[in-house]
């Protein structure tokens, strides 16, 4: 049987009896992890490790490690990254240097089990972005993002890890933090797809893609997530035929309980639910209201982490030493 289009989060840095009996039982496609999971790197590999002998697969693992203010790892044990922003406008060539950053990231990461990461946020930063999310971001315009995007997502494999873009298919222009509340873009569709559309259409080869819930005024009056005509327009126009997943589905932009959310994103044409709270009664009502992956889920899923490797061999000094170069 094809494994739940669902990913959940576990509550803390040990998995317990509880979880993995309700992991094996539900059997989700993979995890996400954040900084409640993390201690020290060994206890860290223990968890990896724990989730996947829970379903008995090499499951993927997943987590935000964008740098700057969304970084689930830190000091004493990982590096302390900058906001990516801060990066792109400092660095003498921001494209090697995010390149350098990502891959770097990817070998922290593919050490303590963890397979995905996040990233790269390709939205474009504009006027209105709200702050929550602009300092995330790599730059203002198609070609720069597109760029570092790119490099980013390169950086990702090289380092043995998958990327997931964001938040497709533009989330730059909203001015409200969709953890909170509804944003909406009343942007003609026309002049969305030959900017912040474009940018994910530059990269719609990436494997694995995450939603956003923002409301497109021009195409829907439901937020993309759960929009099968903004879903439409993801695998249509922009081209995307990569695995896409929910933002997390437990963010207020959302309407309806969790049940009904899960029920309409799948609708909608996401292939897999991403839950990331760790919530019982939530992760419950997820894995009893989404089904299986879909054939079409599948193959997208299969094709995604056929692209896992090994990282390519580097020199960690020598490329810490580059990078610090390019931003002095």
């Amino acid at each position: 049987m094809p494994a739940g289009a669902f990913i959940l989060g576990c509550e803390g840095p040990d998995l317990n009896a509880r979880e993995a009996a309700f992991f094996r039982d539900c059997d989700p496609w993979g995890f996400i992890l954040f900084a409640r999971n993390v201690d020290t790197p060994d206890r860290l590999r223990a968890l990896t490790a724990s989730l996947r002998d829970a379903l008995g697969r090499d499951a993927p693992i997943l987590i935000d490690q964008e740098g700057g203010r969304v970084q689930r790892l830190g000091p004493p044990f990982w590096t302390r990254w900058s906001r990516p922003l801060t990066q792109m406008c400092r660095a003498s060539d921001p494209e090697r240097a995010m390149f350098l950053r990502a891959t770097l990231i990817a070998r922290e990461l593919r050490n303590v089990g963890i397979d995905v990461n996040c990233t790269p946020t390709a939205d474009i930063a504009t006027e209105t972005t709200h702050p929550f999310l602009l300092s995330r971001l790599y730059g203002d315009s198609v070609e720069t993002v597109s760029a570092r995007a790119r490099a980013n997502a390169e950086g990702c494999l090289q380092g043995g890890v998958l990327p997931v873009m964001k938040h497709i298919p533009g989330h730059g222009r909203a001015n409200v933090d969709s953890h909170l509340g509804l944003p909406r873009v009343d942007t003609s569709c026309e002049d969305l797809r030959v900017t912040d559309f474009e940018v994910f259409r530059r990269l719609n080869d990436l494997p694995l893609g995450m939603s956003a819930h923002v409301v497109y005024s021009d195409i829907d009056t439901a937020p993309g997530t759960i929009s099968a005509a903004v879903i439409a327009e993801v695998r249509g126009g922009i081209g995307f035929d990569g695995l896409l997943m929910t933002d997390d589905i437990s963010m207020a932009a959302l309407p309806g309980d969790m049940a009904s959310r899960c029920k309409a994103s799948i609708a909608a044409g996401c292939d897999v639910i991403l839950h990331c709270n760790g919530e019982w009664d939530d992760m419950a009502a997820v894995a009893e209201n989404t089904p299986c992956l879909s054939d079409m889920g599948q193959t997208r899923a299969d094709r995604a982490l056929s692209m896992r490797a090994a990282p390519v061999e580097l020199d960690i000094k020598a490329a810490h030493a580059e990078l610090d170069a390019l931003m002095s």
